[in-house]
């Protein structure tokens, strides 16, 4: 009997303590359910009403600080810009900054650079910060990122830099060659010979002043608005024109080929100018008694098919470091060759322009004694090489084969040299 009534007395305690122990959990899960947490601290609450929706629609990257410097709101931009790390503001600089306007509330702003996030190449990351108070408590830094404008900018200056030297290079020789004449007047033959210097210098002139406008025009004009379906062998027919003269007396053969019936979509001037360009500088940089290819040809595209053309030469080649820069605006490989020849170093920036704004491209090939292949793509005119295809006259070949010299023959003037497709380099 005592032992029943110990295990009776036994089981009554623990079920005492179990009850209580229950209460005491129920009631500890209430408390921690009602303190705030870490998150709650660092959300919407704490800010003003209404600034969570402004940061978000804000351009710049946004951070707001609290009195303790830990990150109560950050834009996914300032993440990516490494401003924030680890709930902290990781620019020193900045944090400097939040903390005095902090404390006297003033509104601060800095340009700093800052090294660039994963590149390992030391590329520096301008940015303009800007640190406000917000409410009593808290800090505002708005980051604006400049690095493409400083870049822009700093396009704009080097090429105003460039147009001033390569403009003062034939006005101050026109200007050495007229006092020449004035002092030589006395002398036929001295004049003459000066006077045949000053139309070179004058032509340069004029070449370069033209381009510079040929420049503009395609950066600013929109194509699409007179554009109209241009057909890629009067392009080459043109091409072939403007430099026949220079390849004459080089003794340069022009050849021209590839598939016929091949129709581009754009402004027909930029195209004739862009194509003319490329074989421009293929005959000026080609030896004597050397060839230069034209050739067109339709390529499958996962957007459409685009028309290629490719301008092959058996000039002096570009070097690899070359490459990269040939596109760039008064960019020459050879300064001292390009000025023997009449070059701006403005006629690949042109086709580059036209290209991309034709939605095409130009990429170069190029080896060093072998000569160069530049190729244009650009998109086909879809709708009117149906109508083409349907309705077309005398030249009648397969599209996807070359053209022979008696069937192309029809299609170009017969004043042009030409032979079948020149093979195009890879």
């Amino acid at each position: 009997m005592d032992v029943n009534a110990a295990v009776a007395a036994l089981a009554a305690i623990a079920g005492v303590c179990t009850g209580v122990i229950a209460m005491l959990a129920f009631r500890w899960s209430e408390r921690d359910q009602a303190r705030p947490t870490r998150t709650s601290l660092h959300t919407d609450a704490v800010l003003p009403p209404g600034v969570d929706t402004v940061l978000s629609v804000l351009r710049s990257s946004a951070v707001v600080l609290d009195e303790s410097d830990s990150v109560v709101k950050a834009s996914s931009a300032a993440y990516a810009l490494g401003l924030v790390r680890g709930g902290k503001l990781a620019v020193e600089p900045m944090l400097h900054m939040a903390r005095d306007t902090r404390r006297d509330g003033e509104i601060r702003q800095v340009e700093l650079d800052l090294p660039r996030r994963g590149t390992g190449r030391g590329e520096a990351l301008a940015v303009s910060a800007r640190v406000a108070p917000l409410g009593s408590r808290l800090v505002l830094l708005l980051v604006e990122d400049l690095t493409e404008a400083r870049r822009i900018e700093a396009v704009r200056r080097d090429f105003v830099a460039n147009v001033s030297h390569e403009l003062k290079t034939p006005t101050g020789a026109l200007s050495l060659l007229s006092e020449a004449v004035m002092d030589a007047s006395d002398d036929p033959e001295a004049v003459t010979r000066f006077a045949g210097r000053m139309q070179i210098e004058a032509t340069r002139l004029t070449n370069l002043v033209q381009e510079l406008i040929d420049l503009s025009r395609v950066q600013n004009d929109d194509p699409l608005e007179d554009a109209e379906p241009v057909r890629v062998d009067e392009l080459v027919a043109e091409a072939i024109d403007r430099s026949r003269h220079t390849a004459s007396t080089k003794q340069i053969t022009m050849a021209a080929g590839g598939t016929a019936d091949l129709y581009v979509w754009g402004n027909r001037g930029q195209l004739a100018a862009a194509l003319g360009n490329l074989v421009e500088n293929a005959v000026n940089y080609s030896p004597a008694r050397t060839r230069v290819g034209i050739a067109g040809r339709r390529i499958a595209a996962p957007g459409g098919d685009l028309i290629e053309i490719a301008v092959t030469d058996q000039g002096i080649g570009i070097s690899e470091k070359d490459r990269e820069r040939i596109f760039e605006r008064f960019y020459r490989v050879d300064p001292a060759r390009s000025r023997a020849t009449g070059g701006t170093g403005l006629g690949l920036a042109i086709v580059k322009h036209v290209a991309a704004s034709h939605g095409g491209e130009v990429t170069v090939w190029s080896s060093e004694g072998q000569g160069s292949t530049f190729t244009l793509r650009l998109p086909e005119a879809g709708a009117v090489r149906d109508r083409a295809l349907a309705g077309r006259g005398p030249v009648t070949v397969d599209e996807d084969e070359d053209v022979p010299y008696e069937t192309f023959s029809s299609a170009v003037p017969q004043s042009h040299v030409i032979v079948p497709a020149p093979e195009v380099l890879p």
